[in-house]
């Protein structure tokens, strides 16, 4: 039934985004931005900024709720000694947080971490059975210490901000100019040219704003191992890369390995859009710092 769980949360969030985003559209006055005078590029910016802004805020507003759901996360009570959590909440301390951050461990053979939430107040760190079985303690700090240090810096907002601009650009640019090339087709087809022309062009700048996303993506994610080295130690954060390193690299097959939080980096064209640096890179990074 997972699953289905994954549909209906997938469904009911977008049908979330189309409600609110509707009515923050009403509520600002913003008409269409196509008349038969032409095209009202000031309608079609606020258009394009509220569409490319607002799915993404949406989703970050729900982000904890989403992985709770999507990946079976369960929450451990804050009260309850777990060693996990009682690491979790030092490091939080450590790092001056302002509220301590959700703790929770998904079920997957993945070694895998990730932190998530709207603000520093309202964060979640999750941990995989995977990590949990096969990194020492120190290695696992380490790993921890990195979701902290996301949360200190605010990555997800940020990240959330990054992805919002480049969605209005995306929107904006190819709308502005399927516009300007229907112009020269006959009166009949002109919508449908439009039309198609606009979903080619979103494609075409969604692939390069992906490239801007995931290098400033790959940015965060040395700061990150930086704030780790700072909280725990910069050889408890090189032997939690290292681990992965050796289990991972030498028959690297699948994506997820590179889109969750810990491990990632690919050579040729391929980096261009990784999220993650390569895991050599990452460690010789902290051995020069």
């Amino acid at each position: 039934m997972t699953w289905v769980k994954r549909v209906f949360l997938f469904m009911a969030v977008n049908l979330l985004v189309v409600l609110t985003i509707s009515v923050v559209l009403q509520f600002l006055g913003v008409g269409p931005y196509l008349s038969a005078r032409g095209i009202d590029y000031r309608s079609l910016a606020l258009f394009c900024l509220v569409w490319g802004m607002g799915g993404a805020f949406i989703s970050l507003a729900l982000s904890r709720t989403m992985a709770k759901w999507s990946m079976g996360v369960k929450v451990l009570d804050p009260r309850s000694g777990d060693a996990l959590v009682k690491t979790v909440h030092d490091l939080a301390r450590r790092a001056g947080l302002p509220e301590m951050p959700e703790v929770g461990v998904y079920n997957s053979p993945e070694p895998n971490a990730f932190a998530t939430g709207p603000t520093r107040s309202r964060a979640l760190v999750a941990v995989s059975t995977g990590l949990l079985e096969s990194m020492s303690s120190e290695e696992l700090e380490g790993v921890l210490g990195h979701e902290i240090a996301h949360v200190a810096n605010g990555d997800m907002v940020t990240m959330t901000l990054v992805q919002g601009v480049v969605n209005a650009f995306v929107m904006f640019l190819a709308r502005a100019i399927a516009f300007a090339l229907s112009q020269n087709s006959e009166r009949g087809g002109r919508r449908s040219t439009e039309m198609l022309t606009v979903m080619a062009l979103e494609m075409a700048f969604g692939l390069l704003g992906m490239v801007v996303v995931a290098w400033f993506s790959r940015l965060r994610e040395f700061r990150a191992d930086a704030g780790s080295a700072r909280l725990t130690g910069r050889e408890k954060m090189i032997a939690a890369l290292q681990a992965l390193q050796r289990r991972f690299e030498p028959h690297d097959t699948q994506e997820a390995y590179a889109a969750l939080k810990i491990a990632g980096g690919r050579g040729g064209l391929l980096s261009l859009i990784s999220t993650h640096p390569p895991l050599a890179e990452r460690i010789a990074a902290l051995r020069r710092s």
